[in-house]
């Protein structure tokens, strides 16, 4: 019986954990403590039964895992990475426009006083002003324009003629900056009288020295101050004819 036992338990053994056991003598026979061990024993069993049923697809379901968690974490620290490139590149195209605006701006600024003048009188104000202790690319710009015996608090205080004087001194200051050889008006002389009116052909002549301007009007001093008109007329109804006249 006992040899049953013990070939048994050698085949159960080498069947569930690939050992092959062999009678060995031990020099702690006589003082080896079984009761204590056994009773270690039988409480590791009871523990494991404890556990639960065992899941036999664990090891290959944490590898699955394992290599997920590798994936993402690489493309975590891709796009922390290229977080810190795009910041970078923020920072650097924030600066380098900087330099430009402020580059720009100054430009704009004594164009705008010396095209101001130039419609007004010599001694008048004007002026371009950023708002302090603000972003430059993102703060406030004052236009500031005080013809002679005027004194406004805001531009906003100007006669409509001032003020469109005004819009247009700003806007060649910036068509200075980088000047083309055309430029459309449509209407802009509108709201002025003809005293500012021949302000304005005489700005106008002075820079078509290098563009050619064309200005769609219905002003006749604006019109009298042209090389070349061209009109639309309707000598029949509803058919549109061009006349041009030099």
């Amino acid at each position: 019986e006992y040899e049953i036992k013990k070939n048994n338990l050698i085949e159960h053994i080498n069947e569930e954990y690939s050992l092959k056991i062999e009678r060995k003598k031990f020099d702690d026979n006589e003082s080896f403590d079984f009761e204590t061990h056994k009773a270690e024993v039988h409480d590791l069993r009871q523990k494991i039964r404890n556990l639960g049923p065992i899941n036999l697809l664990a090891y290959s379901e944490f590898e699955e895992e394992r290599e997920r968690l590798e994936f993402l974490s690489k493309q975590r620290d891709d796009l922390v990475a290229s977080e810190k490139d795009i910041v970078k590149t923020i920072e650097e195209i924030n600066q380098t426009a900087q330099i430009k605006f402020a580059e720009t701006f100054n430009q704009i600024k004594e164009n705008f006083i010396r095209v101001f003048r130039s419609l007004f009188d010599p001694g008048d104000e004007a002026d371009l002003r950023l708002e302090e202790g603000a972003d430059p690319l993102e703060g406030k710009i004052e236009i500031i324009a005080k013809p002679k015996g005027k004194r406004p608090t805001s531009i906003e205080l100007l006669s409509g003629g001032e003020k469109t004087l005004t819009a247009i001194a700003l806007l060649f200051a910036i068509y200075l900056v980088k000047p083309s050889p055309f430029c459309i008006l449509d209407e802009i002389d509108a709201p002025l009288d003809d005293a500012n009116i021949d302000r304005f052909t005489r700005l106008i002549k002075e820079f078509s020295l290098n563009t050619q301007f064309i200005v769609v009007t219905h002003n006749k001093r604006t019109m009298e101050a042209a090389e070349t008109l061209y009109g639309v007329t309707m000598q029949e109804e509803g058919v549109s004819k061009l006349v041009s006249v030099r």
